[in-house]
């Protein structure tokens, strides 16, 4: 596994657009249905805009009709770590990226495989490479 990227606010912020860093940085996110990744037969893998970790293939994507890019698995078990989240009066699991903490979105126990996982990602979070 690679050592974990760890940036200034200010190295993330230039780096970043301000929609991404307040999504991946500041545990935000993005309105339902505004999202660029659709669903498509395209092979690629989707990176973490962040460090450009490897998280999702796009053979594991599905349309879970809730507004975000949804998959059924992480790339690995070591692509993605999972934290409780408590913040808005619920309880839920978030999604970070494993090199460099960027926050991805949340996984749920209502996904229509065999995983049962449902990991909702904002689409501002992840950049897609085509062919990998």
């Amino acid at each position: 596994m690679r050592k974990k990227i760890e940036k200034s606010d200010a190295e993330w912020r230039e780096q970043l657009t301000p929609e991404q860093y307040h999504v991946t940085r500041e545990k935000g996110t993005e309105r339902p249905f505004t999202g660029d990744y659709q669903i498509t037969e395209v092979h690629g893998i989707y990176h973490c805009v962040c460090c450009n970790a490897p998280l999702f293939e796009n053979e594991h994507k599905f349309d879970a009709g809730c507004g975000w890019p949804s998959f059924d698995r992480p790339l690995s078990c070591e692509s993605v770590q999972r934290h409780e989240d408590t913040s808005h009066g619920m309880h839920r699991i978030e999604v970070t990226c494993h090199r460099c903490d960027a926050h991805l979105g949340h996984v749920f126990p209502d996904g229509p495989t065999s995983t049962g996982e449902r990991f909702c990602i904002n689409s501002l979070a992840i950049d897609f490479h085509e062919g990998e």
